[in-house]
């Protein structure tokens, strides 16, 4: 079996690693090329599990990558969201489950909270269920020392996560009745989808127009929306897509992609809206839909 075979059979699950540990679909790709590099000059007789060896180089360029990253975010231009990823509806309800878990944007933004190698112990183990002298080669500490971080960071997680486990067809059927509402530009059911205590979070990344911090309040996020259909009533569309494993929404305003859009959901209403206005984290999907 040649190199690039053996590598690209293994390429989607370093590409998650990455994507889950960086948020962003564009530094992902970056190292899990660089590891491609390394792969090829390196003395491969000499390693004896092909895939521990890459998901340890793709782990530690990911840590190190991280590092540099985070310093970069404490001084990003309002509010830092993780890049959205296109995504095909995948197969099974198991497999909707399994992705919404675990790379929804909403996850994402809460693994930022970690430091790189506790975010890295942690995806490991508790996403892609490696064993701890797994996590442990992976990321070069004892298998004490990776129980601990694991341990850390799901007690520092634990109180973040999502409080409801909604059903795929409930987050469908809460979506869908908020794009009938903003299609109609119909204030009361817009408001009526959404939570009293709602928050809209947004990312413009200081290129385009954002808030510089949450906006919160179920009415004040309907004035929002409402007075941009005011504003460009025939000229704005949305469409349902899946990004991350989860349906969202795309807004296009004159035909151009203007935000791709993620819900949080409750059984009943919209509990929060991620709000990625960024245009160089909407490159890719912003090129899917000019293609299409």
């Amino acid at each position: 079996m040649d190199d690039a075979h053996t590598f690209n059979g293994l390429r989607p699950r370093l590409q998650k690693i990455a994507y889950r540990m960086m948020g962003s679909v564009a530094e992902a790709e970056d190292i899990v090329q660089e590891v491609w590099l390394r792969w090829h000059a390196a003395a491969q007789e000499s390693i004896d599990n092909t895939e521990a060896w890459l998901v340890s180089v793709t782990t530690r360029m990911s840590i190190d990558r991280l590092r540099a990253a985070k310093i970069q975010r404490e001084h990003y231009t309002g509010i830092w969201l993780p890049e959205p990823e296109m995504s095909n509806s995948p197969a099974t309800p198991e497999e909707c489950a399994e992705r919404a878990d675990d790379v929804s944007v909403a996850f994402l933004l809460l693994l930022e909270r970690l430091t790189p190698e506790a975010r890295a112990a942690f995806l490991l183990r508790e996403v892609f269920d490696a064993d701890y002298c797994e996590v442990a080669d992976a990321i070069g500490k004892t298998e004490a020392a990776c129980r601990q971080l694991v341990s850390r960071a799901k007690a520092h997680l634990r109180d973040d996560r999502p409080r409801y486990e909604v059903s795929r067809e409930t987050h469908l059927r809460l979506l869908q009745a908020f794009v009938q509402a903003l299609e109609r530009g119909d204030f009361h059911a817009i408001n009526a989808v959404l939570a009293e205590d709602a928050t809209l979070i947004g990312d413009g990344g200081g290129k385009v127009q954002s808030f510089p911090k949450p906006m919160v309040g179920g009415r004040r996020i309907a004035q929002l929306f409402y007075a941009s259909f005011l504003r460009y009533h025939s000229e704005l569309s949305v469409k349902l897509v899946v990004l991350n494993g989860q349906w969202a929404l795309l807004r296009f305003i004159e035909g151009k992609l203007e935000s791709a859009q993620s819900f949080e959901t409750d059984n009943g209403r919209i509990v929060r809206i991620l709000v990625q206005r960024n245009p160089d984290k909407l490159a890719r999907i912003a090129a899917a839909y000019a293609d299409a």
